[in-house]
């Protein structure tokens, strides 16, 4: 398959799976209707895990030895608390898109905390891009004086922990097959909600037909394919393409919640996730720039 052909392959796959991110969002909050947050956490991604791990099993016992084993299971308690205070946010949080906006932080992070675990140098455009950020986090607590949605620290704190993750996974994961990862953190997540939501959360006795199919659209869309189709994408395109798509999910999941629960946003709302948004774009200037060379040649070629 020619260069080009595969990289526009990447890019439909990446897109649907920021769509599929972004759909990912309201099935939560829909099945949030029926089931206690850690409850839905576990059943989610311990199902989805099984899913994963059962097409690779053969990987998980012959290739996996137990170095990799260990670093996946420090990743995976780092990616369960990261869900833990996300759908934290989800559940007590007034407004999804702004929720969303504050989630994708965890990009801006990653370089401070390679620098601050690993020592890895911190590239110039993030110095530009986190005051833009901090601007724009700002001004989504300007409600009537400032006053943090109930949900805002949950996600700044889901921001952190993912951020973490994957500074944790680039640097200790290597090697490791990327289905059969993802798999196991997926299933030390669910198994670490259900068993925090064992002893903090009610049980529901019956769970309503409409509840049951929110739950299989999480389990079967919204994780099992969306991180196989992100693994398969990644595996087509340059970081580049994968970097600059990823990014859209915060636009798609404010975009879905206007039309499902009819969202709206203040001015000062729309100016904060605006400059989120902008200082995602900056953070990943190098990128751009790449890709941007990689049009113009191909222009020139034809």
């Amino acid at each position: 398959m020619p260069q080009t052909d595969s990289h526009a392959k990447a890019d439909l796959v990446l897109l649907l799976v920021t769509l599929l991110a972004a759909a990912g969002w309201i099935f939560s909050k829909e099945a949030l209707n029926g089931l206690a947050p850690l409850l839905f956490i576990g059943i989610r991604f311990s199902s989805a895990g099984l899913l994963l791990l059962v097409g690779n099993g053969r990987q998980l016992f012959s290739k996996l030895n137990k170095t990799q084993f260990k670093k996946s299971l420090a990743t995976a308690f780092v990616m369960a608390g990261a869900l833990l205070c996300w759908i934290h946010g989800l559940d007590q949080g007034k407004h999804m898109a702004t929720g969303a906006f504050i989630t994708s932080l965890g990009i801006l992070l990653v370089p401070l905390l390679s620098w601050a675990i690993f020592s890895n140098k911190i590239p110039r455009a993030t110095w530009i891009s986190i005051p833009v950020a901090i601007s724009g986090l700002a001004l989504l607590s300007l409600q009537s004086g400032i006053s943090a949605d109930p949900g805002q620290l949950w996600y700044l704190a889901a921001a952190i922990l993912f951020a973490l993750h994957f500074t944790l996974i680039s640097h200790l994961a290597s090697g490791i097959s990327a289905s059969v990862l993802t798999g196991i953190q997926l299933l030390v997540v669910g198994i670490s909600a259900i068993s925090v939501s064992a002893f903090i959360e009610p049980w529901p006795i019956s769970i309503e037909n409409e509840i049951v199919g929110w739950l299989l659209a999480s389990i079967l869309l919204a994780t099992s394919l969306r991180f196989t189709l992100q693994t398969y994408g990644q595996s087509l395109a340059p970081a580049s393409h994968a970097a600059l798509i990823m990014i859209l999910e915060p636009v798609w999941t404010a975009l879905a919640a206007a039309f499902w629960f009819s969202e709206t946003m203040t001015w000062s709302q729309f100016f904060g996730c605006t400059l989120i948004f902008s200082a995602l774009i900056v953070s990943r200037w190098h990128w751009v720039a790449r890709l941007l060379q990689s049009l113009n040649r191909l222009r020139s070629i034809n």
